[in-house]
């Protein structure tokens, strides 16, 4: 059997195992193709659970959500966006840690979260109270509405203000002239697919406005009226979409045209641009805790003293890691380092000593696990080691302890070359030494 045929029968083997739901489970399966149609267009209540294949605590849910699931089949849906591969969804609402619950329901573009217990039991008394209040809401002819009529909401989901109307007069300045990412529709308005387009691209302007804080904005133009801008980047049909990037030719949005698909290529386009995360020198307890709390993978460099590279050397190692969190700044990793010696606890956990200096670790702090660097503290081995872990081949090992070592408080390195401590000296003008030539032993 060729080694291509063992890697792909590999890759079908090991791909199921990283979902935690099948066609078999009552759990409907949601991602940014279908999570519309499924849920924002649905007339009934949902619960949906936002997880990442990695999070301990997603794991440890599957079966109650899958239990809570069958319960209430016929009478409330139960789904579930794997997060980590579809952040513009998890984006979308506000998902900042794992498992996030979210009930979608009179108004399915405010859900709400869900505060109640994780077993299945307390899921389904959750959602019937829900249910409930659903119901109390329609009887008494609240539809839940957030103020906006579905036609000035776009089809709901979004505001058509947060849409640029872009024209020949303006769009120079506000596309070419400005530093944003754009994502430009050209419309006409008798266009049927534009008509269609119109809500998504609205619900769509609404959050990528939000999470990218405006970084990636959304433009519309009317091509049967603003004509020299849509004959000078050859618009021949309805809609086209164009991505605009400062000093760059546009190209073509071949995505797909709902409004999961368009936020999920605009938070591409937001990550691409957003700065590298900051490599940060362990200093207490609260930055390790804060840094490796908030990120699926926490990259920490122990580099040798100071006595033994001086300032240069140290950051030319300083730069490595710069580098490397620039290559991976999308996957959103914390960066850390430390000095050999500073924290003796955390070296001790790792194993660390025995590898010399510089050595680094990657550690996931919610299931208590690290693998080490066994290749050169360089570009090319850092990348080799932490593309192993992307792709879930990296050996990692367990702390003995179960939770993360003791970080000891120091100062900051000051950028300076280290100095070798002075030594006390002493005045012996004053001693007789024939005092201790007759002292007995």
């Amino acid at each position: 059997m060729t080694p291509l045929l063992l890697g792909l029968l590999g890759c079908s083997l090991l791909l199921p195992a990283q979902g935690f739901y099948s066609p078999s489970d009552d759990v409907v399966e949601l991602n940014p193709s279908n999570f519309n149609r499924e849920v924002i267009q649905s007339d009934g209540l949902w619960l949906v659970e936002f997880y990442a294949p990695w999070c301990g605590h997603c794991q440890n849910l599957t079966p109650d959500w899958k239990k809570a699931a069958t319960a209430l089949k016929g009478i409330v849906k139960v789904g579930a966006v794997d997060a980590d591969q579809h952040k513009s969804l998890g984006g979308q609402y506000g998902v900042r840690g794992f498992p996030t619950i979210k009930i979608f329901g009179a108004n399915k573009n405010k859900p709400e979260d869900y505060q109640g217990g994780r077993s299945s039991q307390a899921i389904v008394d959750g959602a019937m109270n829900a249910l409930r209040a659903l119901v109390k809401d329609r009887l008494s002819g609240n539809s839940g509405g957030s103020g906006y009529s579905r036609q000035q909401q776009g089809g709901g989901g979004g505001d058509k203000k947060d849409v640029v109307e872009l024209t020949d007069d303006n769009f120079d300045k506000l596309v070419l002239g400005g530093d944003d990412v754009w994502m430009v529709e050209f419309f006409a308005p008798w266009c049927g697919h534009c008509k269609n387009l119109e809500p998504e691209w609205a619900a769509a302007a609404t959050a990528v406005k939000e999470q990218t804080k405006g970084k990636v904005r959304l433009g519309a133009v009317d091509a049967t009226v603003h004509q020299a801008v849509s004959s000078r980047y050859g618009i021949r049909g309805f809609p086209t979409i164009k991505i605009f990037r400062k000093g760059e030719e546009p190209e073509d949005f071949q995505g797909g045209r709902s409004r999961g698909d368009i936020i999920e290529k605009a938070m591409d386009l937001f990550s691409d641009n957003i700065p590298p995360p900051q490599l940060l020198e362990i200093l207490n307890e609260d930055i390790v805790k804060n840094t490796c709390e908030d990120s699926q993978l926490c990259v920490i460099a122990v580099l040798p003293h100071i006595l033994d590279t001086g300032a240069a050397g140290r950051n030319s190692y300083l730069e490595v890691m710069t580098a490397m969190a620039e290559k991976y700044k999308k996957k959103m990793w914390g960066w850390l380092w430390t000095e050999a010696g500073a924290q003796m606890d955390l070296e001790a956990s790792l194993g660390i000593g025995g590898f010399g200096y510089p050595a680094m670790a990657a550690i996931n702090s919610r299931k208590m696990k690290f693998a080490l660097l066994r290749g050169s503290f360089s570009e090319t081995g850092i990348h080799e080691f932490l593309r192993e872990l992307s792709v879930r081949r990296g050996a990692y090992d367990t702390f003995g302890s179960g939770s993360m070592p003791k970080i000891h408080a120091v100062e900051p390195w000051d950028g300076k070359d280290g100095q070798l401590p002075v030594e006390e000296e002493y005045d012996l003008s004053d001693v007789d030494l024939d005092d201790y030539k007759n002292t007995e032993l």
